[in-house]
């Protein structure tokens, strides 16, 4: 745009994955908003992207997405400004949202330097009790505590970035965190250290898949992300699919100078459900992209 300002964009939907249609919408839209977070930016308006069998489920249902995604992006201080629907035998909901920021607040995903340290701001574990609840083996805690994981707005966390040294950021969906920190360091030209005892998951992730409920995207992602992997022999193969599932509305991966984690701890808006952790470090280019350790 004019000056030092440019415009983003991102687009996201996808099939319900929890009951409500209502947390459905929310959630939807928290998960669309969040690269504008990653990137640094600030929301402006919204389009809906809409599927909907008008003719098998009650309008009603409808209604309740879309008040969801709505009430969400008031909260993200945006309105939804128009949109596009299509009749569809399974629902999808998902928003195309554009925003903008300042040339000198923008984040990438291809900065990071080596001794920069990695922050996550959600716990993980999303996909694995979104399966759960499909298979009608999640407990009302456990919904209770993914919805609110997934339906927070990744704003808390890029507000805090303000002002700070940050080098590279994303946000960590689909491709889980192994994935997309892959991504990070492939741009970045480095390498990643994670430290597996300091993740965390929502709780009860663990036996769930240990008694084998693992969405099939988790599956996928660590067998395409093994050869970049170098996981450590005390790690199970559970452990190892707890790293690589499959994430709904994520949190935001951050590699910032050492110097500036306590200030982003501190710039976090003290009412936000998680409080950041460091999970690792980036590193020299090395063998192995990622060390799981």
């Amino acid at each position: 745009m004019d000056g030092d300002r440019f415009i983003v964009q991102t687009v996201d939907f996808f099939t319900p994955i929890v009951d409500d249609p209502y947390q459905y919408g929310q959630i939807a839209a928290a998960n669309s908003l969040s690269d504008i977070y990653a990137m640094g930016g600030t929301p402006l308006f919204a389009l809906n992207i809409v599927g909907f069998p008008i003719n098998e489920l009650p309008k009603s249902i409808l209604s309740d997405i879309l008040q969801g995604g709505a009430d969400k992006a008031a909260e993200a201080g945006i309105s939804i400004v128009g949109g596009h629907s299509v009749d569809d035998h399974e629902p999808k909901y998902g928003l195309v949202v554009t925003g903008e920021v300042e040339k000198n607040k923008l984040v990438r995903n291809n900065g990071a330097q080596a001794g920069d340290v990695l922050i996550l701001t959600k716990p993980l574990g999303t996909g694995i009790i979104s399966t759960a609840i499909k298979k009608e083996k999640a407990s009302e805690e456990q919904i209770n505590a993914v919805v609110e994981s997934m339906s927070a707005l990744n704003k808390a966390a890029a507000d805090a970035m303000n002002g700070l040294d940050i080098h590279a950021a994303t946000d960590v969906t689909g491709f889980g965190l192994l994935g997309h920190l892959r991504e990070m360091c492939l741009a970045s030209d480095v390498s990643a250290e994670i430290n597996f005892t300091n993740l965390e998951f929502l709780n009860g992730v663990r036996d769930l898949a240990e008694a084998g409920v693992v969405p099939g995207g988790t599956k996928l992602n660590l067998d395409f992300i093994k050869e970049d992997v170098n996981f450590d022999e005390s790690l199970s193969d559970v452990e190892q699919l707890l790293v690589a599932d499959a994430q709904t509305s994520g949190g935001l991966l951050i590699a910032m100078p050492e110097k500036s984690v306590p200030d982003y701890i501190n710039n976090m808006d003290p009412d936000y459900f998680f409080k950041p952790i460091q999970i690792g470090m980036i590193t020299n280019k090395t063998v192995y992209l990622i060390s799981v350790n």
